[in-house]
């Protein structure tokens, strides 16, 4: 409970967190109205549901069908593998495969199941009638289905990537690669990089902004915490994929050298974007694992967590040192000793956080009475692989050795222990142990204990022996090997345990068509005993009331909580406005700030999801007339999307339109907010952030290239060329942000006024950014001459992307004010779309100095 003489972040008064429990009676019919407002979806609504119940199990379903298919191929890699010549694939197909096994397994599986476990799980842990932008999640969610359904089914056309799952350069330029295979995997990772960031930033937003009043960070769970820093570091991490990705597609698509030394670029660059995201994404990967872990032993021991606040330390001490091992990946390229050293140093640190994690399960089964249910037999499982993992782990960040075991079969045993013991066995735990949750009925115990042993035993047999075959000199990446090597043996050993992997993974699949059945008005419940607020008894709308949360474990020590969240006793019991609505709470303490109005489900966002997919894969394809009408169609459904938010008064749909809301108990909040209180101003800055990331990695690429070869650059536009495009810059920021500061001045032409001043700005940053283009084009230097030109020709166009998005932005303002949608009492679009035109106006100075002045600098 928070301390009532301590001062409150928001002004709010702890105190009347007292009255709760409350045993006032409900009024008749206010259950029947809440559930009818989360109403269950029928017949074609089912696409449309918003609710996290649905889009979550949609989500862990996607993800763990991609889990099946990536093991379909590596099936069908470990059979050609089993003998010598054998001929069983041809090579062509072979390289194909690994390459769609890796890239499926890390980008359309590991990453987005863990954000899916945190869409579902996230809204009742936290004590929340949902994430505050559920539309966000279904759009994110379709986006990845369609996306990579069509990725992975480029494989029955022969246009399946075969460069690997790292699309190392010069293997992927056009050169090596000539068709449009690598073109599917550079467009389509990039596409479905965008729809993990955008469930990160409904998962930052949600944890920090929607948590149960009383929830304070020092009380929220542990697997929150986890979900928060997965999302974080996707944040900083994914933008490096997207452009490492982007870069690759303008050198294979319109002839810029990025990576192409004999005229100024360097494959070495690849390595350095791919890597920055590539290390990490290990670390993003195990963290909410580990969370769900962190989760589940107290459960499963039934004993709290040992050193909870080392726990979140360690995850935060991970988040951070994994940004700091990315050339672990580099040691055998020839970097400089003092570079090697550096990142060797921070690849041995990164285990000690993780370790710490370790010790603290240990420790709390230790203290406790271990069950070994199937959850349980996961978690150990996982405990022992992973340590495993981890100590290979720490053999390869010893360079010598490194330079040995580099390019073997050494490297896939390290890494599939890694992931298997971080990622997939807690992944197995988790469905088991929260299958309660949104399942009538539960998996089975005696299948699930079958599918354990197989797995376990599969996976040691697989995996091994490789340690073994890569030692004794069997390189990564070929799809056959000569008799007489001693790799028959491991070999045929590691295929006969990839097939006892796969019998176990079919069992739990016959286990879930037999038990799994969700959807309904009844959940197994807590099975497990878990003393979360997830287990608090759930509808459609998560918990009846909202629990005021004093104890980590709410459901083990707090009184009759089970009882009194569903009888409607503590708040928001009812619907207060009369539609969808959860409480967004203050940072630190969780103290309520307002009453957010969530949206009803529609079409919209399915079919922009839809047109999005559309206009990358047709792109692809190289089908250009069709990619522009499919970027049409994504933007007017996207238009049509947002048209209904930030209504003025009287214009909400909303049957009861209060200025305030009642909680219950007399606490009485606001119904909107604008600026930093606002749920939509924290994922503009967030989206920000990753625009940020991406400017960041442009910036060191550009030096990264001048450093290669300072001496070949050919010399900027003359100084006094920047003076015109500054001044509009500057201009475009100041207008911007006059213009929600006009909005307030609550005059009768203040909506008018703030709309024109923010297209005067849209106008402004068009502007500045084509005479920028002009100056350049004036020197001569061309995007395709070098590096250089191709590293500045890149600033352009992210900065034309920003331009063009801006002014579809001010068509939005003008459309609104047209039909008097802007109110002075509703400022909040203007004042996001303030925040993103201030922001490409920054960007743009940024690149205008940088290239403008680095070369002379230099």
């Amino acid at each position: 409970m928070t301390d009532p003489a301590a001062p409150s972040e928001t002004g709010f008064d702890p105190r009347l967190y007292d009255r709760f429990p409350t045993t006032k009676p409900r009024p008749d019919g206010e259950l029947e109205e809440l559930e009818a407002i989360w109403c269950a979806p029928k017949g074609w609504q089912w696409l449309t549901a918003l609710n996290n119940n649905y889009v979550g199990v949609y989500y862990v379903g996607a993800a763990m069908l991609f889990f099946v298919l990536a093991g379909v191929l590596a099936l069908l890699m470990r059979t050609q593998l089993a003998l010598p010549l054998n001929g069983f694939l041809p090579q062509e197909t072979y390289n194909q495969l690994f390459t769609m096994h890796g890239t499926i397994m890390m980008f359309l599986f590991a990453v987005p199941a863990v954000e899916a476990l945190g869409v579902l799980l996230l809204p009742q842990m936290i004590g929340s009638r949902d994430l505050p932008f559920p539309r966000l999640s279904a759009y994110a969610f379709w986006a990845y289905l369609i996306g990579g359904l069509a990725f992975f089914c480029s494989i029955f056309f022969g246009l399946a990537p075969n460069g690997g799952w790292f699309m190392y350069p010069p293997l992927t330029n056009t050169t090596y690669s000539p068709g449009i295979n690598a073109d599917f995997w550079l467009l389509g990772i990039g596409f479905i990089e965008i729809s993990a960031i955008a469930g990160a930033i409904e998962i930052i937003v949600g944890v920090l902004r929607t948590r149960a009043p009383g929830m304070t960070l020092d009380k929220l769970p542990i697997f929150a915490w986890a979900m928060l820093v997965f999302a974080v570091m996707i944040i900083i991490a994914f933008p490096s994929v997207i452009l490492a990705t982007t870069l690759m597609e303008l050198e294979r698509a319109l002839n810029w050298p990025f990576f192409d030394p004999l005229r100024g670029g360097d494959p070495m660059l690849w390595q350095h974007l791919f890597w920055f995201f590539g290390h990490p994404e290990v670390y993003i990967i195990f963290l909410p694992a580990a969370g769900a872990m962190s989760t589940m032993i107290p459960a499963i021991a039934r004993t709290p967590l040992v050193g909870y606040r080392l726990v979140v330390l360690a995850m935060l001490a991970t988040g951070f040192i994994s940004f700091g091992v990315w050339a672990h990946h580099m040691f055998a390229t020839g970097m400089p000793e003092m570079s090697i050293g550096f990142f060797a140093s921070a690849s041995m640190a990164v285990s000690l956080p993780a370790g710490i994690q370790v010790f603290a399960w240990i420790a709390t089964i230790a203290s406790g009475k271990m069950r070994f249910n199937t959850p349980g037999l996961f978690i150990l499982g996982s405990l022992i692989i992973f340590v495993i993992g981890g100590l290979t782990g720490v053999m390869v960040a010893m360079v010598p050795f490194d330079w040995q075991a580099h390019d073997t079969y050494f490297i896939v045993a390290h890494l599939h222990y890694v992931l298997i013991g971080g990622m997939v066995f807690p992944m197995f735990a988790a469905l088991y142990y929260w299958m309660g949750m949104v399942s009538s009925r539960p998996l089975s115990e005696r299948l699930g204990k079958w599918t354990f042993w197989l797995m376990f035993i599969g996976m040691h047999v697989t995996f091994l022996p490789m340690h073994l075959t890569g030692l004794m000199g069997m390189p990564r990446r070929v799809y056959t090997y000569l008799p007489g090597r001693q790799w028959e043996v491991t070999n045929l050993i590691s295929t006969i345990g990839a097939f006892l992997f796969a019998v176990a993974v079919l069992i739990w699949i016959i286990d879930m068509v037999r038990n799994f059945r969700p959807f309904g008005e009844k959940q197994a419940g807590n099975v497990y005993d878990g003393g979360g607020l997830e287990w608090l008894p759930n509808g459609l709308y998560s918990t009846r009331s909202i629990p005021v949360v004093t104890t980590r474990y709410p459901v083990w020590e707090q009184p009759n909580l089970v009882a009194d969240v569903p009888a409607g006793r503590y708040l928001l019991p009812g619907s207060a406005t009369g539609g969808r609505e959860t409480i967004v709470t203050s940072t630190l303490n969780a103290e309520p700030q307002y009453l957010q109005r969530m949206p009803t489900p529609s079409g919209w966002y399915i079919w922009a999801a839809v047109f999005t997919a559309g206009f990358f894969l047709l792109l692809t394809v190289q089908a250009y007339v069709l990619s522009v009408i499919s970027l049409v169609l994504m933007i007017w459904t996207m238009m049509q999307w947002a048209w209904f938010l930030d209504l003025p008064p009287g214009g909400s749909g909303m049957r009861r339109r209060e200025a305030d809301a009642d909680l219950g108990a007399g606490i009485v909040v606001p119904t909107y907010r604008s600026g930093p209180s606002s749920t939509g101003w924290w994922a503009t800055v967030i989206t920000l952030i990753v625009a940020g990331m991406v400017l960041a990695m442009s910036a060191f690429s550009y030096v990264f290239l001048w450093s290669r070869n300072p001496s070949a650059w050919a010399p900027p536009p003359e100084i006094a060329t920047m003076i015109a495009p500054v001044i509009l810059n500057l201009a475009a920021a100041a207008l911007a942000w006059s213009s929600s500061r006009a909005l307030a001045l609550a005059r009768p032409r203040s909506p008018m006024i703030a709309s024109l001043l923010m297209i005067a700005a849209a106008v402004a940053l068009a502007a500045g950014w084509g005479l920028d283009m002009t100056s350049w084009l004036a020197t001569g230097l061309l995007p395709t001459t070098s590096g250089q030109g191709a590293t500045v020709y890149n600033f352009l166009a992210w900065q034309g992307f920003f331009v063009f998005v801006t002014a579809i932005m001010a068509l939005y303002v003008l459309l609104r004010w047209l039909f008097g949608r802007i109110a002075v009492s509703r400022p909040a679009t203007l004042e996001i779309i303030g925040l993103f035109v201030v922001y490409s106006a920054g960007q743009s100075l940024f690149g205008l100095l940088l290239t403008r002045l680095f070369p002379g600098l230099g």
